[in-house]
């Protein structure tokens, strides 16, 4: 029988053999270098091949890759496996991830009252150095957190020094056209540099440099890794994309892209030059797959997976035994260690904006067990304010200490900023309106958050705003609002289902209030409100409610409570939201009461929705120059745009909706095909009043949130016989 003792030296001693035996394999091996090319979203092939090196067995000693290649190498160098990279990339959504904003449930009140009037997109910064603006149609916000969770950085910075394998990503100068190569500093940042398509992404801000997608210079970087790590052999993947057939080139945006592509297949051209008889090249067959189809992730690495197969046979030749080839995976890959206690939280890096106003919106706190989640919620509701062009988070330790350091970027383009809208209806007939918006927004005029804007409009319905906006602490929970406004426009007067009269309206508002901001939920305010209000008649004959000449002044007292918990602005798919608004004047003598309740529900590609509303008064009758109204679209669509007033006014209603395309990456907004029942009562009708009890309307439109602004086009008619034709675009 043998001692233990001996059992024990004889295991150990087969131990140390097999991982000599193993060690000198790895030393007598070749010298793998993979480089992975740029391509969007065919850069998923790259995925697939990643799978055939693993099925058989070979190893690479480091790794270069650009722009979605970037993405996977530096996914691959960071430890991850094909298939989790595979399931990362299924499973993200990439509409959503080109759309910088939260969703619309995460953004303050304040945002959505001004984004209502302006097209977030139009957004020009005012600063010392004039206008200025975003670098690109997508600031990146969403993508950067999707490669911090792709990378693990929730537990701490992945630094590319410090990755099992040598990585290289590439970049572009934007502002002299070097080749920027990073081998050191954040793995995610590099990712995010060499990812970002001139005019659609943001460039990122590296050591005094703009970096763009690396694609521009170096698409295919096979250099890269024989200087880095002195590969032996060289495993090179192209998948960029084809050259535009000349008939095929003919918009400015094709222009631009093939002009992108000449660039990037010249020194594609170049770069595949230098392989070696000993290189194995491979270019998948991605035939109908462009650079934008990321939701086709799965097929495109299928396809990959096929093109190295098909070069098996050489690939065999670099494959390693077993036992090697577990101590190259074992080496490389990232083992997922236990989520990390927060001990503290910083917030660093600002110059203007108040750390208290940030600080609300992280839901961590000390002592909490970070959760990936919750940490990219909390930096999308940061961004959400709108005062960031980025905002990203650091995981370190100190002292013992675990400190999650927020680390947001306020907008180069800031502080100040021009807003623009526009409006454009028309009914097909004598009634289509167009209207204007510029709008000079100056934020953070002190340290609690002071918010002044100045707005006009030109148009049917000319007019000036002031608003000023102050928090009154530094979370912003409770604030102080006072507005200014004065305009005009054309009231119609509608009977027997005809217009009969055209007035000329100007009203003049003073109001000021205070309100608390209730989370992202909403908002309640109350506060004094003084109207003047003056209406001239221009065509037609004068109603015995509505006189030809009229002026009015009065004020009153006001509460409203607004909750909106809907995914969208204009055509939500889910959620639901409610106003209530109560005007008391007794200067008038007479009470006003809005209510609004809607809720939204998706089925599928459909929507279901549904809208119930009431204005009327508690305390005396409402006066014909602050009456209730219906009509207008899937207002009771079959009518006219206010062409029913009067008080005690009731409306319901209820849309499916077909969601029928999605515009491009990087621009909000999707395309839908609608029908909506409704029906309403005007209890003391002042205009069409020989219409009584519940009226019926039936509407069918196409339309949906373009980048422009909601767009719909619909008709509707009503059981009285009476219809009309709808064309919009803008914010109302």
């Amino acid at each position: 029988m043998i001692d233990r003792s001996v059992f024990r030296s004889l295991v150990l001693a087969g131990l140390f053999v097999a991982v000599s035996l193993a060690h000198a394999a790895e030393t007598t091996r070749p010298r793998i270098g993979l480089v992975l090319g740029g391509g969007g979203a065919r850069g998923a092939a790259h995925i697939g091949v990643l799978e055939v090196l693993e099925k058989l067995r070979v190893p690479v000693d480091c790794v270069a890759g650009t722009s979605m290649g970037g993405l996977v190498a530096g996914a691959f160098a960071a430890g991850l496996s094909p298939a989790e990279m595979r399931s990362e990339l299924a499973r993200a959504d990439w509409n959503d991830m080109f759309l910088d904003s939260p969703p619309y449930t995460e953004v303050n009140y304040r945002n959505k009252v001004i984004s209502k009037r302006f097209l977030p997109a139009s957004e020009a910064g005012v600063n010392s150095k004039g206008l200025t603006y975003q670098g690109g149609v997508v600031s990146g916000q969403k993508i950067k957190l999707f490669f911090n969770r792709l990378v693990n950085s929730d537990l701490g910075e992945r630094e590319i020094e410090t990755l099992p394998l040598p990585l290289s990503i590439i970049a572009t100068d934007i502002g002299n056209g070097d080749k920027v190569v990073f081998r050191s500093g954040s793995l995610t940042k590099a990712m995010r540099a060499s990812m970002s398509v001139p005019g659609l992404m943001a460039p990122v801000d590296y050591q005094g440099r703009k970096l763009v997608d690396g694609g521009l210079v170096d698409n295919v970087p096979i250099d890269e890794v024989r200087d880095h790590c002195q590969a032996d052999i060289v495993i090179a993947v192209n998948v960029g994309s084809p050259l535009m057939k000349a008939e095929d080139v003919g918009s400015l945006l094709s222009v631009s892209v093939q002009m992108v592509n000449i660039l990037t297949e010249q020194n594609v051209t170049r770069s595949l030059a230098t392989l070696k008889p000993g290189d194995i090249y491979i270019k998948p067959d991605l035939e109908g797959i462009s650079a934008g189809d990321f939701v086709k992730s799965s097929e495109t690495a299928d396809r990959g997976r096929e093109a190295a197969l098909a070069v098996a046979d050489r690939l065999q030749a670099l494959a390693v035994s077993d036992e090697v080839y577990s101590a190259w995976v074992n080496r490389i890959a990232y083992v997922r260690a236990e989520s990390p206690v927060i001990k503290e939280i910083q917030v660093a890096g600002l110059k203007m904006v108040n750390p208290a106003a940030v600080e609300r919106q992280i839901e961590a706190r000390p002592g909490d067990r970070l959760d990936d989640k919750t940490l990219n919620r909390d930096m999308l509701r940061i961004y959400g304010d709108g005062w960031f062009e980025s905002v990203d988070y650091a995981m370190l330790t100190a002292r013992d200490r675990n400190i999650l350091r927020v680390l947001p970027a306020e907008k180069s383009w800031g502080p100040d900023y021009l807003r623009f809208g526009i409006s454009l209806e028309s009914n097909f007939r004598q009634d289509s309106t167009y209207g204007l918006r510029l709008g000079y927004d100056k934020t953070w005029l002190n340290p609690l958050g002071g918010e002044l804007i100045v707005a006009a409009e030109i148009g049917n319905a000319p007019g000036l705003l002031l608003d000023y906006y102050q928090p009154l602490e530094a979370q912003q929970r409770y604030f102080f609002d006072s507005s200014l406004a004065y305009g005009g426009r054309p009231f119609n007067l509608y009977q027997d289902n005809n217009k009969v009269a055209e007035y000329w309206r100007t009203r003049g508002l003073v109001a000021a209030g205070v309100g608390i901001n209730v989370g992202l939920l909403g908002q309640i305010r109350t506060g004094w409100r003084q109207i003047w209000q003056e209406a001239t008649l221009e065509t037609g004959i004068p109603s015995a409610i509505f006189p030809a000449k009229s002026s009015e002044s009065y004020g009153g007292e006001y509460v409203t409570l607004d909750f909106d918990q809907m995914d969208r602005l204009f055509f939500p798919s889910k959620g639901w939201s409610s106003k209530l608004a109560y005007f008391n004047s007794s200067q008038a003598g007479y009470s006003k009461v809005t209510a609004d309740v809607e809720a939204a529900y998706p089925i599928g590609d459909f929507v279901v929705s549904s809208r119930l509303s009431y204005q009327g008064s508690l305390n005396g009758p409402l006066p014909y120059y602050d009456a209730g109204s219906l009509g207008g679209f899937l207002n009771l669509s079959g009518f006219t745009r206010q062409e029913l007033n009067g008080d005690n006014i009731r409306y319901g209603n209820i849309r499916v909706e077909k969601i029928i395309g999605h515009f491009p990456l990087g621009l909000r907004g999707d395309l839908r095909a609608g029908v909506a029942l409704e029906t309403g009562k005007v209890g003391t009708p002042y205009t069409q009043t020989q219409l009584s009890g519940w009226m019926n309307s039936a509407t069918v439109y196409l339309g949906g949130e373009t980048p422009l602004g909601p767009f719909y086009l619909g008709y509707g008619r009503s059981d009285s016989g009476s219809s009309n034709v709808y064309l919009f675009l803008g914010t109302p």
